[in-house]
């Protein structure tokens, strides 16, 4: 029979949906996306913080949530040995990793543009009154909502194509924890000039920068930040499909 790649996406949302854990970590990370959100929306008192910005707040947990997934289906095969009949029914190997990530990435942008979607509405009915609100007709509020949905799909992606590089589930949890929180706290760390240089272009940094409503000073346009975001995300898969066409299961 011939394997398509129809035939090898089906078989691996069947997988991904068939785990309690793809629920119950997307439920997770809709309920951190909009929780915070509120949380953020209803407490905040400062300056320069629009009702945007608030109701995100919660798209760094999100993030690290869905990474997890994605890492849970690259990796979770090579944990039971299941990688082996995987392979064995899709000789070619690469068609996996093509699956996994569109399954991941699409689950996760669906979910996660309807969690953003719903945290905006949430925390704009908690809104702090020191806060402008702002609509869902407002300049950049629909890309800004959009965008984060594609930034958590990618997220969803980069898990998976660390999960088949590193062939752990803890490692690559590891590795995208690092990524996402470790490395920009750790930024500010190096000399200012050097700092200014870098920050923009760390992966987290770069890829929520399609959630601001407009640029700062020393952060990335919206789109140019997920372009650099989405090229990490390449660079991922890349080396993810040299392993598994080079290597053994």
């Amino acid at each position: 029979m011939k394997i398509t790649a129809g035939g090898v996406t089906a078989a691996e949302w069947t997988k991904f949906s068939s785990l309690r854990s793809t629920w119950i970590t997307t439920g997770i990370s809709v309920f951190l996306l909009i929780a915070f959100g509120m949380i953020a929306a209803a407490s905040f008192s400062g300056d320069n913080m629009s009702s945007v910005g608030l109701v995100l707040s919660g798209s760094g947990l999100a993030a690290l949530s869905v990474g997890v997934l994605g890492a849970l289906l690259g990796a979770g095969e090579y944990t039971t040995g299941m990688i082996r009949a995987t392979l064995a029914a899709v000789p070619r190997r690469l068609p996996v990793l093509w699956s996994k990530s569109l399954v991941a990435g699409s689950a996760a942008f669906v979910t996660m543009t309807a969690g953003a979607f719903a945290a905006f509405a949430a925390g704009s009915a908690v809104l702090n009154g020191n806060v402008d609100p702002l609509g869902l007709g407002d300049d950049g509020v629909p890309r800004a909502l959009l965008g984060a949905g594609l930034y958590l799909g990618l997220v969803a992606v980069l898990g998976v194509a660390l999960g088949m590089l590193v062939r752990s589930s803890a490692g690559a949890i590891t590795i995208l924890a690092g990524l996402l929180l470790i490395v920009p706290g750790l930024a500010p760390l190096l000399p200012d000039s050097i700092a200014d240089a870098v920050t923009p272009y760390l992966p987290s940094n770069a890829g929520s920068a399609v959630m601001a409503l407009a640029p700062t000073d020393g952060t990335l346009g919206p789109w140019a930040g997920l372009a650099v975001f989405a090229g990490y995300v390449v660079v991922a898969l890349a080396a993810a499909a040299y392993r598994l066409k080079k290597t053994d299961a």
